[in-house]
């Protein structure tokens, strides 16, 4: 469907790819991996035409239709939920349009007559009279609730308004289908229902960014890998993939080590002999075969991961936080009842439970951004806390430069160097530093999140969501660090691999209370076998309520 023949993009004297060649063929799922920064929302720009590569062609089929999941949301802020999502296949909109004008119209001659009939025409062809039942269908399962589907667009949050984006590029069913972190907005839940979705339901070509790895195993047909200022095809899942790109790098490491050795070998040999009479043509030989011998190119792989380091200034006491039957409710739905614990010094504690049960709600709760209906809470001696908010929107600035807001918020107790230094740390540097915090994309906002963190040396971090947009090598960063923190960490997330590698202690929240588990997720699955960060047992649990 797609024909990728000799494609090379350059940003003025910045190389992304070079020469590549690929045939994109319906039915398969190609995850679109790489580092930041290497190009891969630009490579799906090229694929939706929106972008023309410096060099090469890309063929698209022509009767193949293209679908591209853009975050333009300020277009449709007046259109209601519903509407939004059906402007996916615009012929069908202005269609129902274009029939609704003519009726309210209420001129009704034979031209009128003959217009209406060829519009109809247009909606049944365009599967028009189940139109708005599949739209409400798409909504619910990424999560939308019916209650807004027809409210306009803007009474809907930042995040939710980017599903029903989603929803919309769904909703046309397109031959290909380009999809730009998907997932970054959606629950566990939704994020289930979509992959579902595109494995049972999405038959054409379909392209992938996700920093989810979840996702990209259970979706992906194949990978395209963007490394080495190439992009290279694998055929399989993320971890098939990164076994497969292991051993290769593997073997050229190993095939150039063999033929350095055997360089070696015979230029002591050449040494030792080129002046001998009865072996000088020896000698003579094998310098030639040195100079056949073609090493191996060992690239440097565009892959760099951040270097998060968090240290505490000084520790806690040994009690760092008590909490007593703390309730909380929302209206009339409660979130939190009689929620009881403690945590001591240097605990990794993952808080888990399904969607909306009140994870969030605890963490504001004890931050003091939230009251308590009932009960009480007391931090202990000596505790000083760096948070980590789900929204970022809650602590940036965004009328400022990366370094100014960074600078203003640690004037007090860092140096311009150590500024520097830990922007540098977060991948944040250069002409970085000097951009708008409005310009900055998710991945970049979090980091920069993280390089406050890192310079607040505080002994209790609390993380909400803290993986939501990071790639891959900043989660695995992100995950040893706090490991290695001497300090407390209290965090929320539903990233089954972020949780299991971190977590010495459970703390799940559910309709009869908490269970406190004191061990790894998986002592605490082989215990309870309430798995909140497996999708198919989610499911199960919605479908038996």
């Amino acid at each position: 469907m797609i024909s990728i023949n000799q494609v090379s993009m350059h940003y003025g004297a910045r190389l992304l790819f070079d020469e590549v060649n690929l045939n994109l063929l319906k039915g398969n799922r190609y995850a679109l991996v790489g580092a930041n920064g290497t190009g891969k929302s630009t490579f799906l720009r090229l694929l939706a035409g929106d972008d023309t590569p410096s060099l090469g062609e890309i063929i698209v089929s022509k009767k193949a239709s293209v679908g591209f999941l853009k975050q333009d949301q300020f277009r449709y802020e007046k259109n209601t939920v519903v509407e939004v999502v059906l402007q996916g296949k615009y012929k069908l909109w202005e269609a129902l349009q274009e029939k609704e004008a003519l009726l309210l119209a209420n001129t009704f001659d034979e031209k009128v007559g003959l217009r209406l009939a060829e519009l109809e025409e247009i909606i049944f062809h365009q599967q028009g009279y189940t139109a708005d039942t599949f739209a409400k269908t798409l909504l619910v399962g990424l999560g939308v609730e019916q209650s807004y589907h027809s409210k306009p667009l803007n009474a809907l949050s930042g995040g939710f308004k980017l599903r029903v984006l989603l929803a919309q590029a769904l909703f046309e069913e397109p031959d290909i289908l380009l999809l730009d972190e998907p997932t970054n907005h959606l629950d566990i839940m939704s994020i289930a229902w979509l992959e579902n979705y595109l494995e049972a339901q999405f038959k054409g070509v379909l392209l992938f960014i996700s920093h989810d790895q979840g996702f990209l195993n259970n979706l992906s047909t194949h990978v395209l890998d963007i490394d080495y200022g190439e992009i290279r095809e694998y055929v399989g899942n993320y971890d098939h993939f990164m076994e497969e790109k292991k051993l290769r790098v593997e073997q050229k490491l190993s095939e150039r080590q063999y033929l350095e050795n055997k360089i070696a070998h015979m230029r002591v040999f050449v040494e030792r002999f080129k002046a001998s009479a009865s072996r000088s043509k020896q000698a003579i030989s094998r310098e030639k075969m040195i100079d056949r011998l073609e090493l191996p190119d060992i690239k440097k792989s565009s892959r760099i991961s951040p270097n998060f380091i968090f240290k505490q200034k000084r520790p806690s006491g040994k009690s760092v936080l008590t909490v007593e039957k703390l309730s909380k409710s929302f209206e009339a739905k409660t979130v939190l009842k009689n929620v009881t614990f403690s945590i001591n010094r240097g605990e990794k504690i993952a808080i888990i439970g399904h969607n909306g049960i009140g994870k969030s709600t605890l963490l504001k709760i004890v931050l003091g951004k939230y009251k308590a209906d009932q009960g009480h809470y007391e931090w202990g001696y000596e505790t000083h806390i760096s948070y980590f908010a789900q929204d970022h929107h809650e602590t940036l600035n965004h009328n400022i430069s990366v370094l100014d807001w960074l600078q203003h918020e640690r004037e007090s107790d860092s140096t311009f160097d150590n500024i520097r230094k830990a922007l540098g740390q977060v991948l944040l540097t250069q002409d970085d530093v000097h951009k708008p915090i409005a310009t900055l994309s998710g991945g970049e906002s979090a980091r920069l999140l993280f390089a406050n963190m890192i310079l607040e040396h505080a002994n209790i971090l609390i993380l909400d969501e803290p993986t939501n947009h990071l790639d891959l090598e900043s989660r695995e960063a992100l995950a040893l660090a706090l490991r290695q923190f001497e300090g407390t960490v209290i965090f929320v997330s539903h990233d089954r691999h972020f949780v299991s590698g971190i977590a010495t202690r459970i703390l799940a929240l559910t309709e009869n209370g908490i269970t406190d588990f004191h061990g790894s997720y998986q002592n605490y699955l082989a215990r309870f076998g309430k798995d909140y960060l497996n999708k198919v047992w989610l499911i199960e649990q919605e479908k038996n309520k």
